[in-house]
């Protein structure tokens, strides 16, 4: 029972922020757009990991991130090994395709990958500073790409949350004031269900979102981004 509660909330908090991704983005603007590269790139190298797996017995013990084993490369290569059988690592390709066409369509390709690349490398980091366990003795976390397409899809999130803020404008469809508040309690709900799902569950993915959410924020000001036109997808129709 405990297994299915957390495989549903975490399966939550990932709808959340799909949702949150395709309001930022404008749901009718998808079609035609330009083939998002770091999706592509990202699903294949995830793709190649489960065929190494399958093709390679050895692959998780030479590539996972369990903290008994050493290698500099493990908190790399663990990524795109999945750990979760059939229906998670379908899952997990599935969502990771999604969340980084979306973010590169916002964000742009180089963007999008760096801001996988934190995904990776910064939550240990975080961990450690605020007392935290840097390394999970949670088989669950030993692989997976989760955790880093968490950590990308609140970046989303948050955009959608300070466009909202600064604008007081929708993304989509006429301005009204009530969609403004169903644009921010959507994008607000991300960090809030994600410490829920931490303090609850230990489920990390919630604390990555949360960490997802603080840099998303931050790098929407440090770009300093064009608030008050609509969003790049949105134009990307027209222009791309």
């Amino acid at each position: 029972m405990g297994g299915l509660l957390f495989n549903v909330t975490t399966a939550a908090l990932m709808m959340l922020m799909l949702n949150g991704g395709l309001t930022l983005l404008g749901q009718g603007t998808l079609r035609g757009r330009r083939i998002p590269w770091a999706a592509v790139g990202l699903t294949s190298v995830a793709v190649a990991g489960v065929v190494t797996q399958l093709c390679w017995s050895g692959a998780m013990d030479a590539l996972d991130s369990d903290p008994a084993r050493s290698g500099w490369w493990r908190i790399v290569t663990s990524t795109f090994m999945q750990n979760g059988g059939l229906l998670g690592g379908a899952w997990n390709i599935a969502t990771l395709a999604v969340i980084a066409a979306l973010a590169d369509w916002f964000w742009g390709t180089p963007l999008t990958l760096g801001l996988f690349l934190a995904g990776i490398l910064l939550p240990g980091y975080v961990d450690t500073l605020f007392g935290e366990s840097g390394h999970s003795t949670d088989p669950r976390n030993f692989a997976g790409s989760s955790g880093a397409t968490y950590f990308l899809a609140a970046t989303l999130s948050a955009a959608l949350l300070i466009r909202v803020l600064r604008t007081g404008r929708g993304t989509e469809e006429r301005d009204t004031g009530q969609e403004r508040r169903k644009e921010a309690l959507l994008a607000a709900g991300v960090p809030v269900l994600g410490l829920a799902v931490w303090f609850a569950q230990s489920n990390g993915h919630g604390l990555v979102s949360v960490y997802g959410f603080a840099l998303g924020a931050a790098v929407c000001a440090l770009t300093r981004r064009t608030w008050d036109r609509p969003a790049p997808a949105a134009r990307a129709a027209t222009v791309e």
